[in-house]
């Protein structure tokens, strides 16, 4: 029990994983060490001897208690606990691990508001609440904060039930979720994390290009206008930013020690950067800062190349004209041509920070969406200009340089509000993790949210509208427009906010490699083992080399505006499937569910889950059905090519829900006609060696499935489980690696009992769940059953039969099992016959109809055979079956076989003959000693009986064994007992039939006394009696003259001889060979016959002949499915 709790929690299948077999830690105890175990197995004291056997399976609470105590959790990107290796475990003692020390402010909380304060607060913020408005950004602001605070809290549930190792979101979602949504999320988070780096990056220089040294451009943008200059600065931020991201991926590679160094130095930038805006955002009450911008009507000019913004200035010599007047006009002078909108509009200076206090905030509260190519103009001023003027000097005014729409700025934004798992991911370094993360998390989103809310207030009451939608600054002399409001000075941000986002770039290309090798070391997918490997250290080289081209390819992207909906889809992606990780553990109330967290609850999760769900749509359908694609392919591929594992995830949970009510509908009733499929229970054999003797049952199986509906494969193991159990486990072993290579979709059984009639009642019986129970049985047909040591094979065989009768279960018997087309094969023509004799509730028509959906069958034809009798119309007949086809929807070609009655033939006989005598050849050398004697004295009485009420003529004739078995029933009629009784045959046939069935002989033993009666004359009978009696017993005695072909002919030409016979054997023998004769001619050619299988006999003394019967029917045929129905209707011509 104690492991098992253990094994539990731990989320581990026990010492060895079932689906990847890696081996797990040798103690199912959390980091346990060998000493621990080898102490507790050298325990040797009195008060514990009762539990002394059981020490090292279950060792005592101490050990455990001290493991627990001496855990720690393993350092960022190693294998987590329940995948340590023993030779780690070994290491791990030679080395002591420091004992991690960080607490909630250090380890979550300012790692946390690093992470989340990033390049858009600096760089688009303001441009958002210009474009969106106040009230837009901030129903986008809390709707983004709103999102990962739900998202926190059900990352905070998952955190604290239980510990956590190193890993973070990965392993919370791939434990919560299991493997395949684990690693879709896992890949997405990386992506995100990814993309990440590549904004930072771009964000960095776009403030060096723009705002800190414009002359460094390489590709030089004055003098270009419109598409020219867009693709210069984009050409720009491409080569710039591959320089930094290789300046940045050399960095990591050399010693991530140093980028952890500065990371509080990048987090000081980035909280002296929000104190600086929050100081100026005071000051702009006391006295507002001297940023004028220059409008030229409602148009905003770009403050470049000109120093007043006026058109002419009083100076002593007159008027003279300015900087501006040359921009516009073709000469200095007053009298020069001047553009056309120039001419008819007056140049006004307003000031850019007005204050909080100049009540702007009304002109701020509604959105401004623009055209790419668009003027950002000041609508409260007036405008004079034609509608049909064209647009000139478009270099002179501020541009609108994107479309803008809602859902462009919710993409945008969102990834300010990313980096909530920052201190999860840091969960290793932590002193309480349990403790810490809730905290933490939750204190860090309340303060950024609070700080971003309130940024979109201030910012829309501080800053005049145009200076708002002017996203480069280009009307306040090319200052960066937040930095316009910080105080003591712009630069304070703009080198601030430089260190900030080249710090968050850092921490990007950090992060992501050791996500990517934490995936690929949990071998879930196939394809990145090799990134699992690094240096000798354990640093990620190769998932760095991989992030870094990833990171290259969002840098040639070359617009922030574009990277950011990206990123934005693979952490929407990401916290989508934390909250629903969290919902459906609470739903699932799964017993290892008990978070220490206790302030969430599933509706908060569902609702954090729709909110993910609508901002991927809101921020870019397209993006977010191609993240959506990408994750699908991804789950797709680990479910198809990646490892099995167990890590009592909350997805095997919900399928375990799932079935259970699935199971409980079915038990409601049968399913209706329509839904009937064959849930088939394939018997199969094993050999000693516990191999399954007949592989070609289950690519039958494959075929008539198609991979749907239930299948059980099932073996049965003669002994007892507790001896055999090794045995059961290889069986079951063998079992599933032939179905995984049939491909046959299921589970397998295997049942130990003490004898294998037992064993397989008890799979008939107990297979299957409730409602999800098999209706077919698959077994083939027992090749050897004429041999005498296999006698009970076909006893077995016969049993099963009348079971599934009773049980009202279908029975499907492939006859030459082994002559079967594999799954590789492929028949390009031919037919598959089907001979209706029997209505079976329409399983013969189903069958050939699933087998035709499988490739090695599909070319075949359907033909359909039935039988007319005498007083039958065979055309009536084939014409109403031709209609009831067509009602099925089935193509066959169909065909009546007329069988008119005929005599019994003379080679009936002679092969009811044979039979009856073999039938009595194995039931008496399966007979002991002094049972035999006992049989032989009832004979003798039997046939005296006989004799006196037959024609004394043939008397010669009447001493033979009968059929009837000793406890057969006194109330049979006198006739019937008469006729049941089997005629001997000349001792050279039995010889032949023994041999023939290589019978082994029996020890010899005495000839059974005979009758006083019966020794005085001896008829040719009796002699003949006497001989098979004796050959049964191994005496070589034969009576002279009996083996000669004369000897032979007379005998079954005795007409009395056949008189005896069981009439009811002679029929049947007739009608099976027939109905043989028939089936060769039509169906010799066939690949496959389907036939219906007639019942065995209701008592249990025509047991052999039975099967007889059924070899002499299916004689000279390849391949043959036998088929017996359940007793239900399993086809309808209904809808």
């Amino acid at each position: 029990m104690l492991n098992n709790l253990t094994d539990t929690e731990e989320g581990d299948g026990g010492a060895q994983s079932q689906g990847d077999n890696n081996p797990k830690e040798s103690s199912p105890f959390i980091n346990s060490s060998d000493a621990a175990a080898e102490k507790s197995q050298q325990y040797d004291g009195k008060n514990m001897a009762l539990f002394e056997e059981e020490m090292d399976t279950s060792p005592m609470v101490s050990s455990l208690l001290s493991s627990l105590a001496n855990y720690s959790n393993l350092p960022q990107g190693s294998k987590e606990h329940e995948e340590a290796e023993n030779n780690e475990a070994e290491s791990s003692r030679k080395k002591p691990i420091k004992a991690p020390q960080l607490g909630t402010l250090m380890g979550v909380y300012l790692p946390c508001i690093q992470n989340i304060f990033g390049v858009i607060l600096f760089l688009r913020m303001t441009w958002l609440v210009g474009i969106g408005g106040v009230i837009g950004t901030f129903v986008i602001v809390t709707m983004c904060c709103t999102t990962t605070m739900l998202t926190a809290i059900s990352m905070s549930a998952i955190a604290t039930n239980g510990v956590v190792p190193a890993g973070g979101s990965y392993y919370m979602i791939s434990r919560s979720l299991g493997p395949e949504f684990g690693g879709a999320v896992g890949i997405c988070f990386y992506l995100g994390t990814t993309f990440a780096g590549a904004m930072y990056i771009l964000g960095a220089i776009e403030l060096l290009l723009i705002y800190i040294a414009p002359k460094a451009a390489i590709f030089p943008l004055e003098g270009l206008e419109g598409a020219e200059a867009e693709a210069a600065l984009l050409n720009n931020m491409r080569v710039y930013g591959t320089i930094l991201l290789t300046s940045m991926a050399t960095v990591v590679f050399v010693g991530v020690k140093y980028v952890n160094k500065l990371a509080l130095v990048f987090l000081a930038c980035v909280i002296l950067s929000i104190l600086a805006v929050y100081a100026g955002v005071i000051k702009t009450g006391i006295d507002a800062p001297d940023f004028p911008v220059c409008i030229l009507g409602n148009r905003t000019l770009v403050w470049k190349n000109f120093d007043v913004c006026a058109k002419t200035i009083e100076s002593a010599n007159g008027t003279v004209t300015t900087q501006l007047w040359r921009m516009f006009c073709d000469s200095p002078f007053l009298n020069a041509t001047c553009d056309k909108y120039f001419t008819a509009n007056n140049v006004s200076r307003v000031q850019g920070i007005p204050g909080v206090t100049s009540g702007i905030l009304a002109e701020n509260l509604f959105g401004n969406y623009y055209e790419k190519g668009d003027l950002v103009a000041r609508k409260e001023m007036d405008s004079v200009e034609g509608v049909d003027d064209p647009l000139t000097n478009a270099n002179r005014y501020v541009l609108a340089d994107i479309t803008s729409f809602f859902t462009l700025l919710v993409g945008i934004y969102f990834p300010s509000v990313t980096g909530i798992m920052a201190g999860s991911n840091r969960s290793g370094d932590l002193r309480d993790a349990q403790k810490s993360i809730p905290i933490g998390t939750i204190a860090a989103i309340t303060t950024t949210s609070t700080v971003y809310m309130s940024s979109v207030v201030l910012f829309g009451a501080c800053i005049e509208g145009v200076v708002l939608r002017d996203k480069f600054g280009e009307g306040v002399n090319g200052n960066l427009v937040i930095g316009t409001l910080a105080w003591p000075s712009p630069w304070v941000i703009v080198i601030g906010s430089f260190f900030s986002t080249c710090g968050a770039g850092l921490q990007s290309l950090t992060g992501a490699p050791r996500l990517l090798q934490a995936i690929a070391k949990d071998s879930i997918v196939p394809a990145l083992r090799i990134f699992g490997h690094g240096k000798a250290n354990g640093e990620p080289t190769w998932s760095l080399l991989l992030t870094a081209c990833i990171c290259e390819s969002g840098i040639l992207i070359a617009s922030l505006d574009a990277v950011a909906p990206i990123l934005s889809m693979f952490f929407l992606m990401c916290y989508m499937f934390v909250n629903l990780a969290c919902a459906l553990q609470t739903l699932l109330r799964t017993p290892n569910w008990r978070p220490r967290f206790k302030f969430y609850h599933w509706a908060l999760s569902f609702l954090g889950m729709s909110l993910c769900l609508t901002l991927m749509f809101l921020c870019s359908w397209y993006y977010a059905i191609i993240a959506m694609v990408i994750a699908g392919s991804i789950y797709k591929y680990i479910e198809f090519a990646g490892a099995e594992k167990e890590w009592g995830d909350g997805i095997r949970g919900l399928s375990l829900s799932a079935a259970r009510y699935a199971l409980m509908r079915l038990e409601e009733g049968p399913p209706h006609t329509k839904n009937w499929r064959p849930q088939l229970l394939v018997l199969v054999g094993t050999d000693s060696e516990q191999n399954v003797e007949q592989p070609r049952l289950l690519s039958l199986t494959n075929q008539l499935k198609a991979g749907k509906g239930l299948t059980i494969v099932g073996t049965a193991l003669e002994g007892t489980y507790l001896e055999n159990s090794d045995q059961a486990q290889r069986a079951e072993q063998a079992l599933r690696k032939l179905m995984e290579t049939e491909k046959v979709k299921g589970f397998c059984q295997v049942t130990v009992s003490s004898n294998l009639r037992d064993a397989t009642s008890h799979l008939l019986q107990a297979s299957g769940l409730g409602g999800l129970k098999h209706n077919a049985v698959l077994v083939s047909w027992p090749r050897n059953w004429k041999q005498a040591d296999e006698h009970q094979t076909w006893r077995n065989f016969i049993e099963l039969v009348r079971e599934t009768t009773a049980a009202h279960l279908a029975l499907l018997v492939p006859k030459n099992i082994s002559a079967f087309p594999s799954n590789g094969e492929r028949f390009t023509e031919g037919h598959i016959d089907v001979w209706w004799i029997v209505h079976d509730g329409g399983m013969l028509m189903l069958l050939p109809f699933l087998l035709r959906q499988h490739k090695v069958w599909r070319k075949c034809k359907m033909r359909i055979f039935t039988v007319a009798q005498m007083d039958d119309n065979s055309i009536q007949m084939k014409k109403d079956l031709t209609t009831f086809l067509y009602h099925l929807r089935i193509d066959a070609m169909v065909e009546v076989v007329e069988m008119h009655d005929s005599d019994i033939s003379a080679y009936t006989y002679e092969k009811t003959l044979v039979m009856e005598q073999r039938s009595q050849i194995l039931k008496q050398i399966n007979l002991t000693k002094n049972e035999r004697e006992r049989e032989i004295q009832s004979i003798t009485d039997s046939s005296r009986g006989s004799i006196r009420r037959k024609n004394p003529a043939a008397v010669t004739t009447q001493l033979s064994v009968t059929e009837d078995q000793p406890g057969a029933s006194k109330e049979e009629k006198p006739e019937e007992e008469s006729k049941s009784a089997s005629s001997p045959v000349s001792p050279p046939v039995q010889v032949q039939l023994i041999h023939d069935n290589t019978t082994p002989a029996s020890p010899a033993t005495p000839a059974a006394p005979l009758t006083p009666a019966t020794e005085g004359a001896q008829s040719p009978g009796e002699q003949v009696q006497m001989t098979w009696t004796e050959k049964c017993d191994g005496e070589p005695a034969k009576p002279p003259g009996a083996a000669t072909p004369e000897g032979i002919k007379d005998i079954f030409n005795m007409k009395p001889e056949w008189e005896n016979l069981n009439q009811s054997n002679v029929r049947r023998m007739h009608t099976a060979l027939r109905l043989n004769g028939v089936i060769l001619k039509k169906s010799s050619e066939a690949k496959l016959v389907l036939l219906n299988m007639p019942g065995p006999p209701k008592n249990r003394t025509g047991d052999e002949n039975y099967m007889e019967f059924l070899e002499v029917l299916t004689e000279g045929l390849n391949r043959v499915l036998l088929v017996r129905g359940g007793g239900r209707e399993v086809i309808t011509i209904y809808s």
